[in-house]
């Protein structure tokens, strides 16, 4: 049961982010936001949705869901869901899983933004190995997380260089 509830809020999260998304970018481009056409946000797309696909498969053929979960990879987890909403937060009205970049807005430094530019991926690539270690479906991290690094890659220089072409302050933190 705890594989199945488990399951449904993060599948359910994904879909209310994927709402948040488009609301957020309906609202940016209101206000001239400009996107930047990613070549490989498809791949991204495909490989969030494929992902609950392969663990649930995975864990479902290797234990039938009748483990008992991990109690420190599950405290783990929280940890990180607790660092994905603030990082959600910290972005508000900016947060999107598109690029897109308002050249009247400043970057935002606030959060975990103040340390590091892209906490989102971190906490997107630990979801990638915490998940399925909670469902004990390790073929899964090694793929995913693989996918993931990878894709990164990509859009991190994109989202960079789409940063430094239109934000008026260059990509620089405001402080």
């Amino acid at each position: 049961m705890i594989y199945i509830v488990l399951s449904l809020y993060f599948i359910l999260l994904r879909l209310v982010e994927v709402m948040v998304a488009k609301s957020n970018e309906k609202f940016q481009k209101q206000r001239g936001a400009i996107e930047v056409n990613d070549p490989y946000y498809k791949a991204i797309v495909m490989t969030h949705s494929l992902f609950f696909i392969v663990l649930l498969t995975e864990s479902y053929i290797v234990h039938e869901w009748q483990r008992d979960i991990s109690i420190v990879v599950f405290t783990l987890l929280v940890m990180v869901q607790v660092l994905r909403f603030w990082t959600l937060a910290s972005l508000g009205r900016f947060w999107n899983t598109k690029v897109i970049v308002l050249p009247s807005a400043n970057l935002v430094v606030k959060g975990p933004y103040k340390w590091m530019k892209h906490p989102n991926y971190v906490i997107v690539g630990l979801e990638f190995i915490l998940i399925p270690i909670l469902f004990y479906s390790y073929v899964t991290a090694t793929v995913f997380l693989s996918l993931h690094l990878w894709l990164m890659t990509k859009r991190i220089p994109l989202e960079n260089q789409a940063l430094q072409k239109l934000s008026p302050n260059k990509g620089r933190d405001i402080r």
